[in-house]
């Protein structure tokens, strides 16, 4: 089955005359970026050329995709947005909210009882407006995209970090909050920084132990968490051409761990394989007759280090798999030189737990490299020395997987098979062979190892590689471990050296004909009720939020001044949490519970102004809030780092937190704080950071000449009655600053579509 042949056969249809008329327009060569973000400009747009990393541009993706933890939230907006259906395909992904604990069938079978509610919400809501629903245990929402959806020079949204996967196959795919995908579902344009480009030219053949992780692996190292913020990473090259399609998408999906907007390869031969093997060989047909359209010019490529922002080489033939972590996914580190660091910095050397799958690494090529390490370690009558956890892909990968022995070998040293979704990698995971205090050290094909992120322990040391490392790693139980040059004593005691991984690019016996989990949205959706319990802890209908008053923010107390590192993570955790992702009230209550703060080092205690004594950060808001002064939020650097979740930003509107200043912000949690009314302001001198106060009020004055550009002066009100200015400035342009006086972006969509009826 084919999803939207239509819409994708008219898009291929203008392509041609699109570009031709941007090429004219901008009046040199194109990049891959370049073509695809122009042949997607709003219909409103003035046709002119944009400049990159300045200039707000509408866009119309051609579909949305959600998943189950914070679809719930963007159901909620579009249901308040009072549109019938939505303007353009959509899907919901149920992938976040089953809990790894006892096995797939064990885990899937309790899901489905637990987030009942959830699930009959999300199905009842897609049937409404006419969205694709995909059942639990279908798949993780990025593996499923591919299998099914993406194609070359398309342009998607989706309410996850790591929607740029979709790259994998020529997609400009971006994470976006849930109140973008609205914007996109109600027919408005989609409103985007133009991005600047990063070319990376990669050349040579990987060999050996080396897997397309390794090389995003380095990226990451190269680029850091923040480095590709605001850009386009766009691949090119003979070794960019030889790796296989999923491979592509692994590069593209932890993209996002650089700050990148999205990343994205030029339509190859890899990709036109993939699109056949998976049941679209008619759009791999008319990808390919639109093959010069799908790939940057030529020029570009003949003299890249002109054309992009910033260029890159990295030659795969010369590349060593990397490991990288802890708490954090840019420190890269050489497998070669693993073990002086493990030495230098005192990481715990055993392994606890090895874990292989996750929407990074669980196509069917990784599972098959994988699984040969594993068949010849039982030929060598070699164990694994650490625990063994599996995440597939999909149900189409799960099944394909075990029908050709691979779920059966990793079983037969010990590995154990969670369901078909995120699990682990989004701390969904019961871990039952260690407490929530041991410090311990798990390695993982995921994208992500904050500190917590994976089992709730801040003990827990994280450690990122490609799923054949992961494995060879468990079979020694050593971080110090190297595939290449050491070697491990089987049960005999003679000593083995691990053969180098083989794989499959795609399966040899094919994908097979699966029953995906799929289920279509109703013919005449007039009689579908949207089910919601009035009384449910879980899901809790949205009430509009005010508009701004046209007053400055005066006397306004600091609720907390966030310490280093500063994530969504630390915003609003996931684990636990997510069971309340469709209920604003209840999830407000982990608000900046993982932040630390700066005047005690601890999370989760703040000064209350109000009675001069510490509680914990949503307390305290509240506090603010119920006594009408609001309250302001400092933080450092990339403030917002990581997962798209809305929640992060939605939480402070609704506790009352008038501001957000910090040194600068990550992409995306600096839009959705825009787009929830929040206001968002960096300082102007970084330095001014340490001049806050734990018992300051601040004053927030300008706000009525708030326009692009401006400054807005911040009054530190100090307790022995001292005060001192500084000035902050803004990134908001004339619809964003709508979107402020509003109260937040959706109040505007909802009022021009109630005078629409």
């Amino acid at each position: 089955m084919i999803f939207n042949f239509d819409m994708i056969s008219s898009f291929y249809g203008k392509l041609s005359s699109g570009i031709a008329e941007a090429r004219k327009t901008l009046g040199h060569p194109l990049s891959l970026s370049e073509k695809i973000l122009y042949s997607h400009l709003y219909e409103k747009n003035q046709k002119r050329s944009f400049k990159r990393g300045t200039d707000y541009v509408d866009f119309t993706p051609d579909r949305v995709a959600m998943q189950d933890a914070t679809a719930q939230m963007a159901m909620l907006q579009f249901m308040v947005a009072g549109k019938g259906k939505t303007a353009v395909p959509a899907s919901v992904h149920c992938d976040h909210l089953i809990i790894a604990k006892e096995g797939a069938d064990k885990d899937l079978k309790s899901a489905a009882g637990t987030n009942k509610e959830v699930y009959e919400f999300l199905s009842t809501a897609c049937n409404k407006y006419d969205i694709g629903f995909w059942k639990p245990g279908a798949g993780i929402i990025h593996q499923i995209v591919l299998e099914n959806y993406a194609f070359p020079g398309g342009m998607m949204i989706g309410t996850d970090s790591h929607t740029p996967n979709a790259g994998g196959l020529g997609m400009i795919a971006i994470g976006v909050g849930g109140a973008d995908a609205v914007d996109v579902m109600t027919g408005m344009g989609w409103e985007l920084k133009f991005p600047k480009i990063i070319g990376i030219k990669l050349t040579g053949k990987l060999n050996g132990w080396c897997s397309a992780k390794d090389i995003i692996l380095k990226i990451t190292g190269l680029l850091t968490v923040k480095g590709g913020t605001g850009c386009i990473i766009e691949y090119f090259g003979d070794g960019a051409r030889s790796l296989s399609c999923t491979g592509k998408a692994t590069i593209c999906n932890m993209g996002a761990e650089t700050g990148a907007t999205c990343s994205v390869f030029g339509f190859d031969n890899a990709m036109a394989e993939y699109l056949i093997a998976t049941g679209r060989k008619e759009v791999a047909e008319l990808a390919e007759s639109n093959r010069d359209h799908l790939v940057a010019d030529p020029e570009i490529y003949s003299d890249p280090a002109k054309y992009f922002d910033q260029y890159f080489e990295i030659n795969l033939s010369e590349l060593e798999p990397f490991i990288n972590g802890p708490f954090t996914p840019d420190h890269a580190t050489p497998i070669s030189r693993m073990k002086e660091e493990v030495k230098k910095n005192g990481w715990p050397e055993d392994v606890k737990v090895g874990l292989i799958g996750s929407c990074t690494n669980s196509s069917y090529e990784d599972l098959s490299r994988a699984a040969s390490v594993v068949k010849n370690a039982l030929s060598e009558n070699l164990v694994a020395r650490s625990e063994f956890k599996i995440s597939p892909g999909s149900e189409q990968i799960r099944t394909i997987a075990e029908r050709d022995g691979f779920l059966e070998l990793f079983k037969s040293i010990g590995g154990e098979v969670f369901a078909n979704a995120c699990g682990p990698c989004i701390g969904q995971w019961t871990r039952k062979d260690t407490d929530n205090k041991e410090v311990n050290t798990i390695i993982h094909s995921f994208n992500r190892n904050f500190s917590k992120r994976a089992d709730g322990n801040p003990n827990t040391y994280a450690f990122v590689a490609s799923p054949e490392i992961v494995t060879a790693i468990v079979l020694s139980g050593k971080l110090t471990f190297n595939p290449i040059t050491d070697t491990l004593a089987n049960s005999q005691g003679a000593r083995v050296r691990l053969h180098e991984p083989e794989g499959f690019d795609l399966p040899p016996k094919g994908f097979g004909s699966v029953e995906k989990g799929y289920q279509e949205s109703a013919k005449s959706t007039k009689t579908v009720e949207i089910l919601i319990d009035p009384d449910s802890e879980r899901l809790q209908r949205l009430t509009p939020f005010k508009e701004w008053n046209g007053e400055d923010f005066n006397s306004l107390p600091l609720l907390i001044k966030a310490k280093g590192k500063c994530t969504t993570d630390h915003i609003s955790m996931a684990g636990y949490w997510l069971k309340y992702r469709g209920h604003l009230e209840n999830i407000s209550e982990n608000y900046m519970i993982g932040a630390v703060n700066y005047f005690n080092d601890q999370t989760n205690s703040v000064l209350n102004q109000l009675t001069g004594a510490y509680d914990t950060v949503p307390s305290v808001a509240k506090a603010y809030h119920e006594a009408c002064k609001g309250s302001v939020v400092v933080g450092e650097e990339n403030f917002g780092e990581g997962s798209s979740r809305e929640h992060a930003a939605m939480e402070p509107r609704y506790l009352g937190v008038k501001a957000v200043v910090v040194k600068s912000f990550a992409r995306i949690h600096e839009t959705n704080l825009k787009k929830q009314g929040v206001l968002t302001l960096t300082f102007e001198n970084k330095d001014d950071y340490g001049k806050i106060k734990a018992d300051d009020k601040l004053d927030i004055t300008g706000l009525k000449e708030f326009a692009p550009g401006s400054r807005v002066l911040v009054t530190l009100n100090h307790s022995d009655g001292i005060k001192e200015e500084i000035s902050a400035v803004h990134s908001y342009n004339d619809t964003q600053i709508e979107w402020f006086r509003a109260g937040c972006a959706l109040n505007i969509i909802r009022k021009s579509n109630l005078e629409s009826i």
